[in-house]
């Protein structure tokens, strides 16, 4: 499938993007990909992508980047040092696509399935010399104008050890908090909030269910209603932990959830004509490699070789108008570049 502009676009100028969905599979290396392709009964939505490439994942610091390194740098456009959220090296403060986005005057989302104060989703949004503060991060999110963010993380913003209570102060911003998926599926409101888990979601194994997907679906339905556009970013936020719990069945399992929620969005995207998919990873987890499998019988087998993150460079797939500019081998950082020259902001 190659990206193919609808009678609609053409009629508008099939080359402009209005919206950007950047999704990210936190420690998603081609090996785990490839897992879950093995283990597939169908070509994965991934597949699909006209357009691949590779990046660059190394921090400002170190040869291995962590998720909050290389989440500045793919939000921000900025290396850091591992551990440090949306500021460079020597402490001054980065500005990411999401803020750029709604400077610009379009609407702004974030979905995850792990606490929304973690690193990659904190890097979009705040600034902290250490991912680890995790309450003075969730203030930040009270400093934007984010329309809709879901994932897990309650604590932060209702039991903090501060006792300020920041659903209150959601809340007066004029957003609806919700704190199960029943609710966020069931919403109306222009400015959501799902905070479903005290921290980090569970994995769909264990019982998280069809979030991810769900989210993303609520997500673009809200903000899809701006004529102006918007920028969302999505996260298959423990593909990442299954990677350093070594466990190869909720990996895989986890990029197949992953794949699903892609599927929403190139749904979304091949009807509206005017929005850029980019999927990437922030770096890989568990040095994955794959000793055996069959695809017939949809088996595979996996080792690891760490429990941590690898420098490996990451996958680049993406889809739409604007596709072209993410191919290629480039550096993490170029991201930000990108996509302000696909949304031709002046």
């Amino acid at each position: 499938m190659s990206w193919v502009p609808s009678e609609k676009s053409k009629s508008r100028g099939a080359s402009r993007v209005k919206n950007i969905i950047f999704m990210i599979g936190d420690g998603m290396g081609v090996p785990a990909l490839y897992a879950g392709m093995s283990v597939a009964d169908h070509p994965l939505n991934i597949e699909s992508f006209p357009i691949t490439g590779l990046q660059k994942t190394f921090s400002s610091d170190n040869y291995i980047t962590d998720s909050a390194a290389a989440g500045t740098a793919l939000a921000c456009g900025t290396k850091t040092n591992n551990g440090t959220i949306g500021q460079d090296p020597q402490g001054n403060h980065t500005k990411s696509i999401l803020k750029i986005a709604e400077e610009n005057g379009l609407s702004t989302g974030m979905v995850v399935v792990t606490d929304i104060t973690d690193a990659t989703p904190a890097s979009f949004v705040a600034h902290n010399s250490s991912r680890s503060n995790a309450d003075a991060i969730a203030l930040d999110f009270l400093k934007t104008d984010l329309d809709v963010f879901i994932g897990g993380g309650y604590n932060h913003f209702g039991r903090r050890a501060d006792h300020i209570n920041l659903i209150d102060s959601l809340k007066n911003k004029g957003y609806e908090v919700d704190t199960t998926m029943v609710a966020v599926g069931l919403s109306n409101a222009t400015k959501l909030v799902g905070l479903t888990d005290p921290l980090a979601c569970p994995y769909r194994l264990n019982g998280r269910g069809n979030m991810l997907p769900q989210a993303s679906k609520k997500a673009i339905e809200i903000l899809g209603k701006d004529p102006k556009g918007f920028f969302l970013m999505i996260e298959g936020s423990h593909i990442d932990h299954a990677g350093h719990d070594n466990n190869a069945d909720v990996l895989i399992d986890e990029v197949l959830d992953f794949d699903e929620a892609l599927g929403i969005v190139l749904d979304y995207a091949k009807k509206d004509g005017h929005t850029l998919v980019v999927v990437t990873a922030d770096h890989e987890t568990g040095g994955v490699t794959i000793v055996n499998g069959n695809m017939k019988s949809h088996t595979v087998k996996l080792n690891f070789s760490s429990k941590g993150h690898t420098a490996v460079m990451a996958p680049v797939f993406a889809f739409g108008p604007g596709s072209e500019n993410f191919t290629g081998i480039f550096d993490n950082t170029a991201f930000l570049g990108k996509f302000l020259s696909c949304y031709k902001f002046k």
